[in-house]
């Protein structure tokens, strides 16, 4: 069997029932970090692609982006008042060397939570005010994520993959209506589709209203009105109710980078 068959298998192996087994009763630990899982898919890449150089950074700076903007026009990434400041995603950053020994970004992640009302109402707690409410009108702390989102878009505005993966939980980011029992036997219904409680709405304008809970690696072109071809570059959204597990997490960001090797041309190198 050659070398780069037996790395998918390996992949496809870890995408499917062999995470609990190589990583322990963790993968399945409700408080793992995307930061932490995000390493783990970082090690991942490195055992199956072993002809590739990966390397994983905590963050990048306002200077390197503005260079990259620069350097593909002029008329970029020419502003900067704190030169030392800098990006840093939940889960870091994940790229390749390419074959023009050039670094290429392969995979960003993020995780946002927002919302305890499913936690609160399991547990009997009321909130608001006056302590007599089932749910908590919710906050607005989640669209500090378009920052880095458009950061990103930024260093790879010259790129026609976009990988940056947002893990969205909690009760303000619900797709469809559901039920929570309260201690005393009360059933309470949160809607999704109520201002109050939903914050999803905020955050699809990074993917163009796309569908979520998919992969959208891969950069779309449409034709404007005029004929001209313009290339999009979406976020892929992904959310629950509940907390994600390292388990449910792995699948998804190896998928979206390997997404980014074969957009790269560096899925198959030799």
């Amino acid at each position: 069997m050659k070398k780069n068959q037996t790395d998918r298998l390996t992949i496809q192996h870890i995408k499917s029932k062999g995470v609990e087994g190589i990583f322990g009763d963790e993968a399945k630990n409700h408080d793992a970090s995307v930061n932490k899982v995000s390493k783990v898919v970082f090690k991942i890449l490195e055992n199956s692609y072993k002809t590739l150089s990966f390397r994983y950074r905590e963050k990048i700076g306002k200077k390197e982006i503005n260079e990259k903007l620069n350097a593909i026009d002029q008329r970029l990434g020419i502003t900067l008042f704190v030169k030392n400041s800098s990006i840093k995603p939940d889960g870091g950053i994940i790229e390749v060397k390419d074959r023009d020994n050039n670094w290429r970004i392969i995979l960003v992640s993020e995780a946002k939570h927002q919302g305890k009302d499913i936690e609160n109402i399991q547990k009997g707690i009321l909130v608001g005010k006056n302590k007599n409410q089932d749910l908590m009108v919710a906050g607005n702390a989640i669209e500090r994520s378009h920052k880095n989102i458009n950061e990103i878009r930024n260093i790879m505005v010259g790129e026609k993959h976009f990988p940056y993966v947002l893990f969205l939980q909690g009760s303000n980011f619900l797709t469809k209506p559901l039920t929570v029992t309260r201690p005393d036997g009360l059933v309470i219904e949160l809607r999704h589709d109520v201002g109050s409680l939903n914050r999803i709405d905020r955050l699809t304008a990074a993917n163009y209203s796309m569908p979520i809970n998919k992969n959208s690696c891969e950069n779309i072109f449409i034709t404007t009105s005029s004929g001209e071809k313009v290339m999009l570059q979406a976020v892929s959204i992904f959310t629950k109710a509940t907390s994600w597990t390292a388990e449910e997490m792995i699948p998804i960001m190896i998928d979206v980078a390997e997404t980014s090797l074969r957009v790269l041309g560096l899925n198959d190198e030799p």
